[in-house]
């Protein structure tokens, strides 16, 4: 069985179930690189390969080695049709009649996401949100050990939190270069947020997944994702309020237009645009 991962797209994504075999480009089209694919990707397409990928995960421990565009695109909590869309940015259309190889489509998506390289976190700030990232065990099982922890207050210097003793937030420039830290995880309090991603920025950290409620300032090179779950509240809020006031019409309430059942569950990750999820740029 082979997996056809490096195909030439034309005009547009293929069923995975329908194509045989990958064109061979014509003559006097250039195929692109992986990484100018990767440049060409929307950003909530990105969001939805991490959630394929989290998927192809476990059905790699569950020693599955294929899977459909319809079983994933279930599981992921997507349509069919926009999963194969997503997967034809990276160039990826499945094999007639099998579908995906799960091994194949998991190394695609990480080195797409940039997952081949060493990833080491620092977190900022440990409160009980620092303490529940220092501790969380989805990290290095997902290639993102935690490898620093800081805070100001002088009862926790020293003290290992997860297995890894505090520093103090001054040592983040020396502390992060010796221990090579590409992300920083910032879970202060707002008014301490914006000193500690310059230190991070200082200290070469060029990735900054921020918790705090305000916005971070910072250089063109440095990307940022804010993460705020009083917003995520809101919009479950505003989601609830809006069905409360919809008329009850026939049939179950969660048909869709064409009868289908839809999902009860929405992931943020797989959600279609940027500001549906928890993206912020600065």
């Amino acid at each position: 069985m082979t997996a056809h991962g490096e195909g030439v797209r034309d005009d547009g994504p293929r069923d995975a179930d329908e194509t045989a075999a990958q064109p061979r480009p014509a003559e006097g089209i250039t195929v692109p690189e992986p990484q100018d694919r990767a440049r060409s990707i929307p950003e909530a397409a990105v969001a939805r390969l991490a959630v394929y990928l989290r998927v192809l995960s476990g059905l790699a421990e569950q020693e599955v080695h294929t899977v459909s565009s319809e079983e994933l695109a279930s599981a992921a909590g997507v349509n069919s049709a926009k999963l194969r869309k997503d997967l034809s940015y990276i160039g990826s259309y499945g094999t007639r009649g099998v579908g995906y190889e799960v091994a194949v489509l998991i190394g695609q998506i990480e080195r797409t996401l940039g997952l081949t390289q060493q990833h080491r976190v620092a977190v900022i700030g440990i409160g009980n949100l620092g303490h529940a990232l220092a501790n969380y065990g989805g990290f290095p099982n997902r290639g993102f050990p935690v490898a620093a922890l800081f805070d100001l207050d002088p009862d926790l210097m020293g003290v290992p939190v997860g297995g890894i003793p505090v520093d103090h937030v001054d040592d983040i420039p020396r502390v992060c270069a010796e221990r090579d830290i590409t992300i920083g995880a910032i879970a202060t309090p707002a008014k301490g947020a914006q000193d500690v991603c310059d230190r991070l920025v200082q200290a070469g950290v060029r990735c900054v997944l921020n918790f705090a409620p305000v916005v971070l300032q910072v250089p063109e090179e440095v990307e940022v994702r804010k993460v705020d779950l009083a917003v995520e509240m809101q919009i479950l809020s505003f989601h609830v309020a809006r069905r409360s006031q919809e008329p009850q019409e026939s049939g179950d309430p969660g048909d869709g237009v064409d009868g289908t059942p839809q999902s009860k569950t929405r992931d943020v990750n797989a959600g279609a645009d940027p500001v549906d999820g928890m993206v912020v740029r600065s």
